[in-house]
Order: C-alpha cells, then sequence, then structure tokens
C-alpha cells in the first residue's frame, strides 16, 4: 500500500474538505484511503468510535447558527437517555426558524424559535440548555424516561453518575416556568405530568426507577437520600427510606459488586443498619425486571411494622 503524505499538523484529526484545501492539502491526498468520511465534507484520521467522536467529527461543518439538541445535547450533558449509543445514531442539529437546516447523512436538521435556542458549549460545542435539552426530547419519552432526565436535571447530588450539569441547576417551578413559555409542542404534556412526579436529591436514574415502582403499586413515597444518624455520627445515607417504619431501600449497581472496598463498606453500614433496629432491602436490576418479588417484600417489611 501507497504510504500517504502526512498532514498538516493544523488541521489536527478531524477537518473539512475546505479546511484541508485552505492548508494546501491536494484533492488527492484529501481523499486517500486512509482518511475515513463521516460526514460529507469532512475527513478524519480514524472512524468514530464513541459518540463524544462522532460529534467531534460533524463539529467542524457546524455554522454560527446551529447547535447541537434533542437526542444528541442529552448525550453532551450526559444525561440518563434511555437507549444505548449506536455508531448510527443520528446527531440532531437545531437552528432558527429562519436559518438553513443541515441536510446531509446520519444528522437531523430541525427548527426552533430563537427565544427556545438558549445555548453552552460542551468541549467547543454548542449545544442547547438542560431544560430545552428535555423538552426537544420530550416527543419520544415515555413518563418514566422523562421523570428521569428531569430528576438528573433537578439533582443537589455531586454523585450522579457521569452528569455534566452545574448543580443545583434549576427548581421545579423554573422548568414549569420554561413550559409554560415554550407553549404546545410534541411531549409537552409528558413533561408536565413529570414535574408532578420529579424529585430532589435523586443520585442515580435505578432512584427515579425504583421510587416510581412503588408510587404503581400503591406504597407510600419513600423519603430520598435520607440521612441516618448515630447520635451525631453519620451511619448511612439510604437511596430510598421509610424513617417512621426504620425501612431502608438499597439499589446495588454493578459498582457495588466489582469493588471490594464498596462491597465491604455496604457489608459494614448494612450491619450498623440492623444494629439500630433498621430492615435492609437491597435490590438490583434483576429485581427491577420482575418486580412482584420485590413488592411483595416491601409490603411485607412494612405490615411488620405496622402490626
Amino acid at each position: 500500500m501507497r504510504t500517504q503524505a502526512p498532514l498538516p499538523r493544523m488541521l489536527g484529526n478531524r477537518f473539512t474538505v475546505k479546511e484541508a484545501a485552505d492548508a494546501g492539502v491536494t484533492r488527492r491526498r484529501r481523499d486517500a484511503a486512509d482518511l475515513a468520511r463521516p460526514f460529507r465534507g469532512v475527513r478524519a484520521t480514524a472512524e468514530a468510535a464513541s459518540f463524544d467522536d462522532r460529534v467531534k467529527a460533524y463539529a467542524p461543518r457546524l455554522t454560527p447558527d446551529q447547535r447541537f439538541g434533542g437526542k444528541t445535547a442529552a448525550r453532551l450533558w450526559r444525561m440518563p437517555i434511555p437507549a444505548a449509543w449506536e455508531k448510527d445514531e443520528t446527531l440532531h442539529v437545531f437552528v432558527p426558524t429562519s436559518g438553513s437546516r443541515p441536510r446531509t447523512a446520519g444528522v437531523s436538521g430541525l427548527r426552533l424559535a430563537s427565544e427556545r435556542l438558549t445555548t453552552h458549549r460542551i468541549d467547543g460545542v454548542p449545544v442547547l440548555d438542560p431544560v430545552a435539552t428535555l423538552f426537544t426530547c420530550a416527543k419520544r419519552l415515555t413518563l418514566l424516561e422523562a421523570v428521569t432526565l428531569v430528576d438528573a436535571i433537578l439533582t443537589t447530588a455531586d454523585n450522579y453518575p457521569g452528569l455534566r450539569l452545574d448543580r443545583p441547576l434549576v427548581t421545579i417551578e423554573d422548568i414549569a416556568e420554561r413550559l409554560e413559555l415554550w407553549g404546545r409542542f410534541p411531549g409537552c404534556g409528558t413533561i408536565r405530568k413529570a414535574l408532578g412526579l420529579a424529585c430532589y436529591a435523586v443520585e442515580s436514574p435505578k432512584e427515579t426507577e425504583t421510587r416510581l415502582l412503588l408510587r404503581a403499586h400503591g406504597l407510600p413515597d419513600p423519603v430520598v437520600q435520607h440521612r441516618v444518624l448515630n447520635g451525631f455520627r453519620l451511619v448511612a445515607r439510604a437511596d430510598l427510606a421509610y424513617p417512621d417504619l426504620k425501612i431502608a431501600i438499597e439499589y446495588e449497581g454493578d459498582g457495588h459488586r466489582t469493588s471490594a472496598e464498596q462491597w465491604r463498606r455496604d457489608i459494614q453500614r448494612q450491619r450498623e443498619l440492623e444494629a439500630l433496629g433498621w430492615i435492609v432491602i437491597r435490590l438490583t436490576q434483576k429485581d427491577l425486571d420482575d418486580t412482584d418479588a420485590l413488592i411483595d417484600r416491601i409490603r411485607g417489611a412494612i405490615a411488620s411494622r405496622s402490626a
């Protein structure tokens, strides 16, 4: 295979055809087989292997009035999108109603009123703010998915997995006010219902899912991130709890299983809680996939305390 001439370092790993021409790269070199073509008019030194790579590959094509929104913005904010990213997932790019939508394979161009295009930058890339991102995702969200996203935006926790949001960001009232300003749009009813179910201080999507599961089965709403004290010493912060009944409900993700330190800490914490008279109900994804046994356990625990 013929060795290709090195590219000017100023171009970096991704560049437009125009940028290549301006840097003195010949058409033959820019179209050589060693360069990937992630989008029309864009070249890259390697195929995109991740969502971030895909976004960066398209970024050189963004014009000043374009920014990422919808599911693409949600992934950039690291909001809890239900589906895993796939290489052929369409990028969502928004422009003002008077602007020209991008028309190229792999990209969906959408228009939005200028006053709704509140924009931030993530890694130098323009992206809709988190609330506008939520609204532009709303059309395809189930109620559970919508509440999960709202909880993520509202959280005051600094350990919510992966989030790039400043916390606290907004309140339920702030989102409700934006909802009224936007008026009717696809999915607005789902967001309105989600606000009535949303909660502050949630630390993971699974906490939201578990909380809504309990409500759906007619169980009382638990307290989120309840602090259990022994005197002045913090023993535990339960994911969900019924403090008056001394029942703690803890979701165990894979990190609790794969980290030896976390595993030992969980066991010690459970022992201390039980010594203080608490019932500790630990659950995993398997319990959320087959909920009957879990609900029976929680009902049984409540009944034992209420007798």
